[in-house]
C-alpha cells in the first residue's frame, strides 16, 4: 500500500479515485464496511482506492480536553488499514490551519488535486470541516455539481448496540477483550514502543521491556499471559514525526528471532517499590529470549489475566510472585 501525505503525491496517471475518509480508530467493523465499500467501487470502475485519515485525532487540536485514547497506534492502524486491500492511504497533518477549512473547500481541494474522483465512502453520521459544516448531504450536493458519487454507509450493530470506537475503548477499559475483538473483526492487540526503564526488572532477574503507551486506552491493571510479536521500527517514536512513524512499514523485519513471544505482562504502578510520583507503566518480559529491543515495536495479544496488582512486603516477596507468574504464563500458553 502506498503511503502518501498529500492529495497531489498520488500520480493516479488519469485514473479516477474512490476514496474513503475518516478516523479509522481501530478500523473496527464499521470502519471495515466503508473500506471495504471503496474498494469494490474502485474495482467497478478501473479506480484507485484511496483510504483518508489522519496522523491524530482531530479533538487533539479542535477540542484537547476532549481527547479519548486511542484504540490503535498509528503504525498499527495503518497495517489494520493496509489489510483490508487498499490500494494507497493519505495521511493528512491534522494541525490548526487545517482544522479552519470548511466542509466544502476541504472537498473541493481534494477534487483539485486528486483529479476525478468517483465516489466518496463515509460513515452517515460523519462531520467533519470548520464548526462541523460538513457532512453526507454536503457531500451529495458537491457530488452532484463534480460528478462524484457519496456512500453514507449504517453503522453494525452487535448485540443489538452500535459497533463504535468508543464502545470499543470501554470494552479494554474493564477487561473485557472479547467483545472488543469481537467489534475489531480480529484480536485485540496493544501495539507501542520500547522505551528506557529503571531496569528493576533485570536487578530482580527477570528484564522486562517498558512500552511508551502514551495517548493509547489500557486494559485493567494487573498481570496477563500474552503473545507478542517484535517489530523493527528505528527510532522510538517520540523521535519521530507520525509519517516517520509509519513510512517503511513494509520494509520491517522482525527483531526478534520467532514470529511471536510468550510473555508475562504487567500493568500498574508498582505499589511495591517506593516512588515520590508513581507512574503507570506497562512491562514485559518475554519467555526465553534476551537481547536489546529499545526503540522496537511490540504488538500485545491478552491471552488470560492472572491476577490484579498487588502490593507485597518486600522486593523479595514481589520476585517470589513473578517466578509464579511466569509459571504461570507458561501454562496458560
Amino acid at each position: 500500500m502506498k503511503i502518501i501525505h498529500t492529495a497531489k503525491e498520488l500520480g493516479n496517471g488519469g485514473r479516477k479515485v474512490c476514496l474513503a475518509i475518516g478516523v479509522f480508530d481501530g478500523v473496527h467493523l464499521g470502519h471495515q464496511q466503508i473500506i471495504r465499500q471503496t474498494i469494490a467501487d474502485a474495482r467497478q470502475h478501473d479506480a484507485i482506492a484511496l483510504v483518508l485519515t489522519f496522523d491524530r485525532h482531530p479533538n487533539t487540536v479542535v477540542a484537547p480536553d476532549r481527547v479519548p485514547p486511542l484504540i490503535y497506534s498509528l503504525p498499527q492502524k495503518t497495517r489494520a488499514i493496509e489489510a483490508l486491500g487498499s490500494d494507497a492511504m493519505l495521511l493528512l497533518h491534522f494541525d490548526r490551519a487545517f482544522s479552519e477549512q470548511t466542509g466544502e473547500a476541504f472537498i473541493r481541494q481534494l477534487a483539485r488535486d486528486l483529479g476525478q474522483i468517483q465516489s466518496i465512502c463515509v460513515g452517515a453520521d460523519f462531520v467533519f470541516g470548520r464548526k462541523r459544516t460538513g457532512n453526507v448531504e454536503l457531500l451529495k450536493t458537491l457530488g452532484a455539481e463534480l460528478n462524484f458519487t457519496v456512500h453514507g454507509v449504517a453503522a453494525i450493530s452487535l448485540d443489538g448496540q452500535v459497533v463504535s470506537s468508543t464502545r470499543i475503548r470501554e470494552a479494554i477499559r474493564i477487561g473485557e477483550f472479547a467483545s472488543a475483538s469481537q467489534m475489531l473483526g480480529r484480536a485485540y492487540s496493544l501495539a507501542a514502543r520500547v522505551v528506557e526503564g529503571d531496569k528493576l526488572g533485570q536487578q530482580l532477574g527477570f528484564p522486562t521491556a517498558n512500552l511508551d503507551c502514551t495517548g493509547l486506552v489500557l486494559p485493567p491493571n494487573g498481570v496477563y499471559a500474552a503473545h507478542v510479536i517484535c517489530r523493527t521500527g528505528g527510532a522510538p517514536v517520540s523521535n519521530q514525526s507520525p509519517a516517520q512513524a509509519v513510512n517503511g512499514i513494509g520494509d520491517r523485519r522482525d527483531a526478534c528471532p520467532t514470529p511471536a513471544h510468550r510473555a508475562a505482562l504487567n500493568i500498574g504502578n508498582r505499589p511495591t517499590v517506593s516512588q515520590p510520583t508513581p507512574q503507570l507503566r506497562v512491562e514485559v518480559h518475554l519467555l526465553d529470549f534476551s537481547g536489546d529491543l529499545y526503540g522496537e515495536e511490540m504488538e500485545v495479544t491478552f491471552i488470560a489475566k492472572l491476577r490484579d496488582e498487588k502490593k507485597f512486603a518486600s522486593l523479595g516477596e514481589l520476585k517470589a510472585q513473578i517466578t509464579r507468574d511466569i509459571a504461570e504464563t507458561k501454562r496458560r500458553l
